[in-house]
């Protein structure tokens, strides 16, 4: 496993569309455990494969019940709304407000190959939209209604 650098705004990566994974191979593996291993190292409670510099459809996230891995994640469902303060590792030193729903029913494929089904709610469901938001392309400053910039530590 290693730490990968995490892309900042303003790195033209961010702002592309990932691809699908078509066979989840070694490198896939290794794209998993490189991500769980930076998101965790930098403190972050969700990663995904543009923040790293790979335009792939993959997201790591780790909201308080442990690591979940997910290969082409899709929102399925979504309910509800909430104005939510997020920040970003690829977006220092800023927090947004941005709109988001406060259920989500999202499905993936986990590192095995298996097709997975999960009902999240209110962290979770922010978290899952968010970093689908990058595997679009999509920043939450672009969407966000307001953006403060905060003192570096704070």
């Amino acid at each position: 496993m290693a730490i990968r650098e995490i892309r900042v705004e303003g790195d033209p990566v961010l702002k592309k569309v990932s691809r699908e994974i078509d066979i989840i191979n070694e490198r896939t593996i290794t794209l998993l455990n490189d991500m769980a291993e930076t998101m965790y190292h930098a403190n972050g409670i969700g990663l995904a494969a543009p923040q790293v510099g790979v335009l792939r459809r993959v997201v790591t996230l780790n909201v308080g019940s442990g690591l979940i891995e997910m290969i082409n994640p899709v929102i399925v469902e979504s309910e509800g709304e909430c104005n939510s303060t997020e920040a970003c590792l690829s977006v220092p030193n800023k927090v947004g407000d941005v709109l988001r729903p406060t259920k989500v029913v999202v499905e993936y494929l986990d590192r095995t190959g298996e097709k997975k089904r999960m009902e999240a709610e209110e962290l979770a469901a922010i978290a899952i939209c968010h970093e689908l938001d990058h595997l679009d392309g999509v920043l939450y400053v672009d969407k966000a209604v307001a953006v403060n910039e905060i003192a570096d530590g704070e």
